[in-house]
C-alpha cells in the first residue's frame, strides 16, 4: 500500500533483532518500512558489542530462511542434535549432571529433518540482518536516531526525532527493548520484578568435542547452561546472586576457570575462555497489553522473561511472524496496518502464549534453584520420569522448537508475498 500523507507504511522503533525481522517480514508483505534505531552500527556490530548466543527454535529459523537469511546464517549455525537437562553438582568428582535427566533427541522427531534448534552468536545474527536490510531499498533505516515524542490521531501516529524531524505512518510498532519509550510514550504499564542474579554469559573453547549436545545444568544458585557452537567451542549461560557474579566476573581468568571446572566438569576435557565474560542482571517483566491505538508492541518491548530455556528471543520472532501476517491479512482486503482489527488480532494470537512462557519459566526457576533435599530429589524422579514416556518427550521437544500451537506463515517457513 501507499499513502502520500505518510513516510511508511509501518514505523519500528528498535533495532536490534525483533525491529529488523519484522521489517524484512513487512517488506515481503509489500509494506513499506522506516526503522528508527538510537545505536550506532559500529558498536552493535562489533564483536565486543554482546557476548550471547541464542537457541533458536526450528521453527523461528525457518522464518529467517524464507526472509532470506539462510545463506548467511547456515555457515554460522550450529545444529542441537540433543538436549541434557539434569540436577547439577558443584565441586568434587560429582561436579556436572546427575544421572537422573531428561534427555531429548533429534532422532525421536520422525515428522520433520530439522535438528531441535540451533545455535547462533548474537554477532552473526546482527551482520546478517544489518547485511539484508541494507540491501532492502524499500526498508529505510534511520540511525542514530531516537523517538522523542509521538502524537496519535485516528488515521495515523507521528513520531518526532531527535533531530527534530517527524515521521508518519498508519502504524508504530515498538521494538526497542526492556526501556522502550514507544510503550511508556503510549502509556503502556508493565508488571514484573527483578531477580536477585546475574547471568555470566562467555564463550569456552574446550579440548573435545561436544557433539551438537546442549546442556542444562539446574545448580542450588540457578541453572548453568552449556551449549554448542561452531568447532570445539560452547557458550556458557551462568546464573549467579549479584554479588558472586561480579567476582566471578572480574577475577583473573584463571580463577574464573577453577570456579567454571566446579560447574562444567571435565567431560570436555581442558577449557579456556574465548573472548570476554559479560554480566546480564535479570528481570521478569511484561506488557499489560501489547496494543495501542495505532501503535503494537513487540519482544522484548512486550516481554522480558528468565532465559531459562532460551526462549525470549524466539517469543519475540514470534509476534514478528504473527503481526506481519495479521498486517499483510488486513491490508489484503483493504484495512490499513493500524487498523483496531488487525491489532486486536496480534494481540489475541500472542498474548497468551507470552505471558505463559514467562509464568511457566519463573515455576521453572523456583522449582530447581532449590536445594531442599526433598525438593531435589522429587524433580530428580519427575525429570527421569518424563525421559522414561516417549510421548512427553517428544511434546517437549516440539513444543521448545516453535512447532505447537496455530503457527504463522513464516513459522512454518511460508513467505507471507501476494
Amino acid at each position: 500500500m501507499s499513502n502520500k500523507a505518510f513516510d511508511a507504511d509501518v514505523l519500528i522503533g528498535g533495532g536490534g533483532l525483533v525491529g529488523p525481522t519484522l521489517a524484512l517480514a513487512l517488506d515481503q508483505a509489500g509494506l513499506s518500512v522506516a526503522i528508527i534505531d538510537a545505536s550506532k552500527p559500529a558498536e552493535t556490530l562489533a564483536a565486543s558489542f554482546d557476548g550471547r548466543a541464542f537457541a533458536i527454535a526450528f521453527a523461528s529459523y525457518r522464518m529467517w530462511r524464507a526472509l532470506g537469511l539462510g545463506e548467511a546464517l547456515d555457515a554460522v549455525a550450529q545444529p542441537i542434535e540433543r538436549i541434557m537437562v539434569t540436577d547439577g553438582e558443584v565441586g568434587g568428582a560429582r561436579a556436572g549432571p546427575s544421572l537422573l535427566h531428561l534427555h531429548f533427541d533429534r532422532a525421536e522427531l520422525t515428522d520433520h529433518d530439522e535438528p531441535l534448534g540451533l545455535m547462533l552468536e548474537a554477532r552473526h545474527v546482527r551482520q546478517a540482518l544489518d547485511a539484508a536490510i541494507r540491501a532492502t531499498p524499500s526498508i529505510k533505516m534511520i540511525q542514530p536516531m531516537s523517538v522523542t515524542a509521538i502524537a496519535r490521531d485516528p488515521a495515523g501516529v507521528t513520531a518526532t526525532l531527535a533531530d527534530g524531524q517527524s515521521l508518519r505512518a498508519p502504524l508504530l510498532v515498538g521494538a526497542d527493548g526492556r526501556r522502550s519509550f514507544v510503550r511508556g510514550a503510549v502509556g503502556i504499564r508493565t508488571i514484573g520484578w527483578d531477580y536477585p542474579v546475574t547471568a555470566i554469559v562467555a564463550t569456552i573453547a574446550h579440548e573435545k568435542p561436544h557433539d551438537a549436545v546442549a546442556h542444562e545444568y539446574f545448580l542450588p544458585n540457578g541453572p548453568f547452561a552449556i551449549l554448542p557452537l561452531k568447532g570445539e567451542r560452547s557458550n556458557i549461560v551462568w546464573a549467579e546472586p549479584r554479588a558472586a557474579a561480579e567476582a566471578l566476573l572480574n577475577m583473573p581468568e584463571a580463577d574464573f576457570l577453577v570456579e567454571l571446572r566446579k560447574r562444567f566438569g571435565d567431560f570436555l576435557g581442558e577449557l579456556s575462555l574465548e573472548g570476554p565474560r559479560f554480566g546480564y542482571p535479570l528481570s521478569l517483566q511484561l506488557a499489560e497489553r501489547m496494543i495501542d491505538a495505532r501503535v503494537a508492541l513487540a519482544g522484548d518491548s512486550a516481554h522480558g522473561i528468565h532465559p531459562l530455556a532460551g526462549q525470549g528471543l524466539n517469543l519475540g520472532l514470534k509476534d514478528c511472524a504473527a503481526l506481519a501476517e495479521c498486517i499483510a491479512d488486513g491490508v489484503s482486503v483493504g484495512l490499513d496496518p493500524g487498523e483496531v482489527s488487525i491489532l486486536e488480532r496480534y494481540q489475541r494470537w500472542r498474548r497468551f502464549d507470552n505471558v505463559s512462557m514467562a509464568l511457566g519459566m519463573e515455576a521453572f526457576d523456583k522449582l530447581f534453584s532449590n536445594s531442599f533435599a526433598p525438593v531435589r530429589t522429587a524433580r530428580r524422579l519427575g525429570l527421569a520420569a518424563v525421559n522414561a514416556v516417549g510421548p512427553a518427550r517428544r511434546f517437549f521437544m516440539k513444543y521448545a522448537g516453535g512447532g505447537a500451537g496455530d503457527l504463522p506463515k513464516l513459522l512454518r517457513g511460508e513467505s507471507l508475498a501476494a
